[in-house]
């Protein structure tokens, strides 16, 4: 299958490779610059950026507002001619600030999901950033864009359709994901054929399909649906360039198959993760909930979460698995190396021209 260079409005991405967002801290400046440089489109996640600057404990929100500009600001001097974006879940309970410090950061395009951004235009109003809301079915994106349409004149820039086979909080009930989940090829036309009146002078609202996916066959799967371009988080963790710690890395070449599960998260959605002793003891109610410092979610009760999930999230990242676990996709298991972005991008290259369908 030959592919071309896409358009995201006046932005070319030069492959059909979106970087999926990952947080805490697996996807910052280094991994997004990286699949920018290789003409891929790179993501920052929007989760607790700023963890890691020394003011963090003292004012967290103002933190990761500085930490989103400071992580664009990297992206840049290591990419400059990249395509840069980030991603901010509309459960935040600082959304809003996130996504002007996204504006102010200078971000080329904001993805936001965990929730319907059906504000997000009036937030970024007056800069040229591009959007494309995260969904799991034509039904949403349909509802965003009328939203957008009626109240803002102006539709998504793109859009990204996220299906069951993800890693991270997923936009599925737990009992379809135990039971008959949606594949995302059938989910890709549905949507396809319900934006299409929404197009522009410009062409079709691009869709990018994502979970799952590992290979340039499963690539080449998607683009073949009618899918524009296809998202990858969990392939590329075990790369060098990767921002998340050895032992997180590890954790992936560790996996089974068997060890990628379905979880109860704290923000009140299922989430795709690897089984290790800390989310055992989660399931079994071992672990201690814990004073909220932070009110960082709006969906999460810190009275009923069994541990905080900022805090768990930012242990794994550091490799500190007894205190917190990786969220992954459904093929992280398949991970065998820790490699360059480069060289992963150029076997999911190679992999979308030899396949034959």
């Amino acid at each position: 299958m030959k592919t071309t260079s896409w358009r995201i409005g006046d932005l070319e991405i030069k492959l059909p490779i979106v970087q999926g967002g990952m947080g805490v801290g697996v996807s910052l400046a280094g991994l997004a610059a990286a699949v920018a440089n290789c003409g891929g489109l790179g993501v920052i996640s929007g989760v607790e950026p700023g963890f890691q600057r020394t003011d963090y404990a003292e004012n967290k929100a103002r933190a990761n507002e500085l930490g989103m500009i400071e992580q664009l600001e990297k992206a840049r001097q290591l990419s400059p001619q990249g395509v840069i974006g980030v991603n901010i879940m509309v459960a935040l309970n600082n959304y809003a600030e996130m996504v002007q410090a996204a504006v102010q950061g200078k971000a080329d395009i904001i993805f936001s999901g965990a929730g319907l951004p059906l504000d997000l235009p009036e937030l970024v109003a007056g800069s040229s950033v591009k959007l494309a809301p995260i969904v799991s079915s034509a039904r949403a994106a349909v509802l965003i864009c009328r939203r957008w349409q009626k109240r803002y004149n102006r539709v998504p820039d793109a859009i990204v359709l996220e299906g069951p086979l993800a890693g991270g909080h997923l936009g599925y009930s737990l009992e379809e994901l135990q039971t008959n989940p949606p594949q995302l090829q059938q989910l890709i036309p549905e949507l396809v054929e319900a934006i299409a009146p929404f197009a522009t002078e410009n062409g079709p609202i691009p869709v990018i399909a994502g979970g799952g996916l590992w290979t340039g066959q499963d690539i080449a799967g998607v683009l073949r649906a009618g899918a524009t371009a296809a998202q990858l988080g969990s392939r590329f963790v075990p790369t060098e360039e990767c921002d998340a710690s050895l032992a997180f890395k590890e954790a992936y070449l560790a996996a089974k198959p068997e060890d990628i599960i379905l979880i109860k998260s704290p923000v009140g959605l299922p989430g795709r993760a690897i089984r290790n002793p800390f989310l055992e003891r989660a399931q079994a109610g071992e672990t201690t909930p814990i004073r909220c410092a932070f009110n960082c979610l709006q969906p999460c009760n810190p009275e009923k979460a069994p541990y905080c999930i900022a805090i768990a999230l930012t242990n794994a990242q550091r490799g500190k698995f007894d205190y917190g676990f990786a969220f992954a996709g459904v093929n992280a298991w398949r991970a065998e190396r820790i490699e360059p972005v480069k060289q992963v991008i150029a076997d999911l290259m190679a992999g979308i021209e030899s396949a034959n369908f």
